[in-house]
């Protein structure tokens, strides 16, 4: 834990200005939001606000965890997936037990037999949809089943966050996610319809909707989260990751279209050639190499979008008015480990992944921090009642990502 960092009328320019609610404290402690109460912090802090950093660790190492990691997709393949909810739990057990702040380290309690439920049905579903898409007869019921699936994806969101913040649990003390299902129809209904509607040009929009409804609704203990970001922010990450993507390809591909010109007219290919046969091979096999690096490109450009969004959001998340989190990450640093760590894990045929996700969350949690203005044991709180896994089930088998 770093030293104590004294806030007054004088405060150094690190310190949030009195626009943010930690100075608004500092200004007028009085009216400042509190963790469980609406009387803010002690008398004390009218004179001055003590902002206490608490750097988050990460103690996992790769070979322990390779170890869990084996066993863990062993007995997947043996049970032919059966075993997938348990080594689902036993992975996130494994980086939340070693991930720490402020002494405690967090803990991760989801019942996977719950999850073995959900898991069936929407791999079931699924399955059914696979199959039907391939039958002429049945192909109705494919369209159904992602009919069906588009209609509750919002409802399952909410479902996963739901799920996924009660079983998180720091301190002895759960999270939760009160969120309502019409939100999650905006955030990841509506919004992602006018992203697609627009050709994209309401994405980044669609990204600061999700981001606020993620955190707008989640309590730890009485404290609320709140998310201080804009869109703004969101629409310069998308313009940088776009440029990136355009000089990138620009860069390649001007040098490959002089290089092919120049060698089809060194080999004579001309209008009246009877070697069409050997250019329309060539042009087959340009075409096909200039798809997969744009793919590889725009696999560059959206790794740096999660990595500078998950920045901004930590940069701009909040909770009870009297924590903060920080990152001081850099997105094209965590661009490079996620490109290198797919290149090692392609190598070596997926031996490499317990080392590739070590390395990223060591990287990552090393440059997040959490500011107080209160010691964290404060929070009060209540225990929360079982959440539905099924929202959980459906985007972990489909692997869809809705965290930071």
């Amino acid at each position: 834990m770093s030293d104590p960092v004294s806030l007054s009328k004088d405060r150094p320019a690190a310190v949030p200005d009195s626009g943010t609610p930690l100075g608004r404290h500092a200004a007028a402690p009085a009216t400042g939001r509190d963790i469980g109460s609406d009387t803010g912090p002690s008398a004390g802090t009218h004179a001055a606000l003590v902002v206490t950093a608490y750097p988050v660790s990460f103690t996992g190492s790769a070979g322990e965890y390779f170890r869990l990691w084996i066993v863990n997709a062993a007995l997947t393949v043996v049970t032919l997936g059966l075993y997938l909810p348990w080594a689902r739990v036993r992975n996130r057990q494994y980086f939340y037990g070693h991930t720490w702040v402020d002494g405690h380290n967090f803990e991760y309690r989801a019942d996977p037999r719950r999850l073995l439920r959900s898991y069936l049905l929407v791999g079931a579903l699924f399955l059914a949809y696979v199959l039907t898409s391939e039958s002429e007869s049945l192909g109705w019921v494919s369209v159904l089943i992602a009919l069906l699936f588009l209609g509750l994806y919002p409802w399952l969101v909410a479902q996963s966050m739901r799920f996924q913040a009660v079983n998180t649990v720091h301190r002895g003390l759960r999270f939760h996610f009160d969120g309502r299902v019409r939100d999650a129809y905006v955030a990841y209904g509506a919004a992602n319809v006018a992203a697609a509607v627009s050709g994209g040009l309401a994405l980044p929009w669609a990204w600061f909707m999700q981001r606020r409804y993620q955190l707008d609704h989640l309590r730890y203990g009485s404290a609320r989260g709140l998310f201080r970001g804009d869109v703004a922010p969101m629409y310069l990450i998308a313009l940088t990751a776009l440029g990136v993507l355009a000089g990138a390809g620009l860069l390649l591909g001007v040098p490959a279209v002089v290089a092919v010109v120049a060698w089809m007219a060194a080999q004579g290919f001309e209008l009246d050639s009877l070697n069409w046969m050997g250019a329309g091979l060539f042009g087959v096999f340009f075409v096909a190499a200039a798809y997969v690096i744009l793919l590889a490109l725009q696999g560059v450009a959206w790794q740096y979008v999660r990595a500078a969004t998950m920045r901004y959001v930590l940069n701009n998340a909040e909770l009870g008015g009297v924590v903060r989190t920080g990152a001081t990450f850099n997105p094209w640093q965590v661009v490079w480990i996620s490109v290198s760590n797919g290149v090692a894990q392609v190598l070596t045929l997926g031996l490499a992944t317990p080392w590739a996700d070590i390395r990223r969350s060591r990287y990552l949690l090393r440059g997040v921090t959490v500011r107080a203005i209160v010691p964290l044991d404060e929070f009060a709180g209540r225990r929360g009642g079982p959440e539905s896994a099924l929202g959980e089930a459906a985007t972990e088998l489909l692997d869809i990502g809705l965290g930071f």
